[in-house]
This record gives structure tokens, sequence and C-alpha cells, in this order.
């Protein structure tokens, strides 16, 4: 009766308890099971290292970073595209659905393409991409500064999009290489890092506003120069190259060995050296249903944050404000009260106590409950038309803050929890299935911040 048993929780992928059937949803404990009820030895984990640790961290960082350096260097564009109402506009929301559009189709290519990847690889060329990236966009404040605004556009979302695919590259590659060291601590380590990327950038904005002479338009409203734009774009190349070089010492610190190489199942069906075996797409729905619908609305409910804070101004005036209240620096600064948030929620689950990662269908539920900070928005001073919350306070520590934490704990808990719910030799191609998810959840997002922008 117990190889009965083992045989139909293999097959049908349930288990039968207290009378009924819980079809997909239950934790692997080290993997599946042989028919006679023998369980499958995998792999041991890695022996945790703060150096791998901290090196993982950073790899989270390179990976938003371009990211997050666009959307705070809001008031920038906008300074490049003020000839142009529409492009001033829309910039933003064209932005993000360049940006994710590019992402979505480059990660349904990469998850497709699982056997014989080259996941370092991966990893690598999307530094080297950004790294690219960032010099332009450095060069792009001192060169062509007549150029209309029009090409400009053209320009900026040439790049967006060639980040996308960094992007791209990036979380398929880290998810899938972090995974085959079987530690959460690392996966987390990347969520982490991903949140500071997201503080780090506003800061680093906000420094370069505040550190060079104050610039008027002919209105006399506060605008963004280019030396600070160009402080703040040669910033990031010195992260993304920082990045190159812990990656490759990563690499050195473990030799030649695969990290992400499975070992044989349990019917020793070996796979080719060099190539990965490939994992239906349609199992890791089955296993993953709950949290992978958590990233994908997680992140599709996110998207609306960048264009309401690209919008929303101090409810101060902004010709007699201090300068960190107006808009070149106020914005960037709304960012930053986000991210931390943000990074405080990508915290959170490294906690025991507050770990949901057992909870798939909770973590759904919160998902879905973050819809309620969209019109929270509507009482701030949106295009500085006036709020019907007349505070910055409630803005920043309120709508922004608490949005971000609930962004950085769904979103972290589902990534950290998904390896739960997979034998071992699927963990590699969940973690591309998850970032599949997420890039979807920031696509469908994009194109409903058109719906932002207009308001």
């Amino acid at each position: 009766m117990d190889r009965l048993r083992n045989a139909q929780r293999r097959i049908f992928g349930s288990e039968e308890s207290e009378g009924r059937i819980d079809a997909s949803y239950e934790p692997l404990e080290g993997g599946s099971e042989g028919l006679d009820g023998e369980p499958i030895e995998h792999a041991s984990h890695e022996e945790f290292s703060w150096i791998d640790y901290s090196i993982f961290m950073l790899l989270g960082i390179a990976m938003l970073w371009a990211w997050n350096m666009f959307l705070a260097a809001a008031p920038y564009f906008q300074h490049r595209f003020e000839s142009d109402d529409r492009l001033l506009r829309n910039f933003q929301s064209t932005e993000l659905s360049v940006s994710t559009v590019g992402s979505f189709g480059s990660i349904i290519v990469l998850t497709k393409l699982q056997a014989r990847a080259s996941y370092p690889k991966r990893i690598m060329a999307s530094l080297m991409i950004n790294l690219v990236v960032f010099v332009f966009l450095a060069l792009s404040t001192r060169l062509f500064l007549g150029v209309s605004a029009g090409v400009y556009f053209v320009f900026l979302m040439i790049l967006v999009l060639c980040t996308s695919l960094a992007a791209a590259l990036c979380q398929n590659g880290l998810f899938a290489y972090v995974s085959g060291f079987g530690r959460e601590e690392y996966t987390q380590a990347i969520m982490m890092g991903q949140g500071i990327a997201g503080v780090l950038p506003c800061i680093a904005q906000i420094v370069s506003v505040l550190s060079v002479p104050e610039r008027k338009s002919e209105q006399g409203a506060p605008q963004e120069s280019s030396t600070s734009a160009f402080a703040y774009f040669l910033t990031a190349t010195v992260i993304c190259t920082s990045s190159l070089v812990a990656f490759a010492y990563l690499r050195s610190r473990h030799g030649s060995r695969e990290r992400i190489k499975h070992i044989l199942d349990s019917d020793e069906e070996s796979v080719a050296p060099g190539e990965t075996k490939e994992v239906p797409l349609s199992r890791l729905l089955r296993k993953l249903f709950w949290l992978g619908g958590a990233v994908f609305l997680t992140f599709a409910i996110t998207m609306m944050f960048p264009v309401f804070t690209g919008q929303i101004q101090s409810v101060r005036d902004p010709l007699s404000a201090p300068r960190l209240f107006q808009p070149s620096s106020f914005i960037p600064l709304a960012f930053l009260f986000w991210n931390i948030g943000d990074l405080i929620g990508r915290v959170l689950p490294a906690v025991p106590a507050l770990s949901l990662t057992s909870q798939p269908r909770v973590l759904f539920i919160l998902a879905v409950s973050r819809v309620i900070f969209i019109p929270m928005y509507f009482l701030c001073n949106i295009g500085g038309k006036g709020a019907k919350v007349n505070s910055d306070v409630f803005y920043l520590l309120v709508v922004q803050v608490f949005y971000g934490i609930s962004n950085g704990y769904v979103g972290s808990s589902c990534m950290m929890g998904f390896v739960e719910w997979v034998d071992s030799e699927e963990r590699e191609a969940a973690g591309g299935f998850m970032s599949l998810c997420l890039v979807a959840g920031l696509t469908a997002g994009s194109f409903l911040s058109f719906l932002a922008a207009g308001s």
C-alpha cells in the first residue's frame, strides 16, 4: 500500500490527507520519493558564506540599477522633453512599456532555451550591456545637447530597450544560477540587493542635484543641470564595473564546478554534459500557480507608482520651498521613500516568524489587496493641482513607504519560497519561470500605467 500511495503522489502530484485531496500545494521536503518510498538523494547544500551572500547582493543591486536609475532621473528627462508637451506627458509610461515588453519577450525566449544554457555567461553579458548603456547616457549629458526632443526620445528608448534585454539576461541567469547553491539566504540577498538598487540611485540623484548650482527656467521654475545628470550616470558605471569584478571573483572561488547541473533522477536518466534538462512550463504552472500569480499581480499593481511619483509635487510652493522640496529633488526623494519601504519589505521574509513561504494562497490574497494604494495617490498633489490631503508626510510616509513595504515583502516571499514547491532538478527552470511571471506582471502594469499618465 505504501508503494501504491507513493506512486499516486508522483503521478498526480497530490496526497490524500485527512479524507481529502490537496491537489498541488505540498512542500517538498528534500525532493521526491521513489516508488518504494525511499527518498531521492539530492546534492547537499553549500556551506553558507558571507562573501557569496555579499556578492549576490551586489548582483541584485546591478540587476535593477538601470531600471531605478531611469525612474529617479525623471527630472532630467523632463528637462530634455520640455519643448514637446506630448513627449513630456507620456515619456515615462512609454519608457516603462518599452522596458517591460523588451524584458518580457527576452524572458520568454530565454526560458524556452533551457537546454545548453550558460547562465554565468548570461549574467556577464547583462552587466556588459548595462555598462555600455551607462557610458552612453553619461556622454549624452555632454554631447549633442542641441538635438530635438524627438531625437533624444528615440535615443533614450533604444537605451531603455538595451537595458531591458540586460535585465532579462540577469534575472533569468542569476535566479537560475543561485538556485544551484540550494540556499534561500542567497536568493534573499539578491532580493535585498534589488531593494538597495532602488534606494541608492535615488540618493545619488538627490546628492547630484543638490551638489551643483541651482538653475532656473525662464519662468523661474527650478531645473536639473546636465552636470548633476553626468555625475549621476557616471556613478552607475562604477556600480556595474564593481559587479563584473565581483562576479568574476565568485566564479573563481568555486572553480570550474557547475552550480546549476543537477544529479541523476530516480531512473538514473542522465543529462548530456553541458546540457540542462528541460522542464515543461505546464508542470511549473501547476506547482507554482499561486506563487506565480502572486508575483504577477504584485508587480502589475506596483507599476502604477512610477507614473504617479513622477507627477506628484510637494504641497509647498516650488518657487519658495527649500531646494529639497522642489521637483528636481522632491521626485527622487519620493522614489527614495518608496524604495526604502521596498527594502524593508525585502528584509522581513528573512525573519522566520514573518515568513509566508509556506502559505502561497495567503501571499496571493496580499498581492490582490495592494490595489488599495492606487486611489490613495489621488489624495496627493498630482501635477501641482492641489491635494485633498495637504501633507507631504502623508504622501511620503503613508503612501510611498507602505506601498513599497508591501511590494518588497510579497515579492520576496514568493521568490524565496518557490524552491519549497518543486523537485531539486526543477529548481533551475522554476527560477526562470518565476522571473517570467515577474516580468509579465511588469509588462501588464506598464500598459495600465498609461491610464495613470492621463489622470
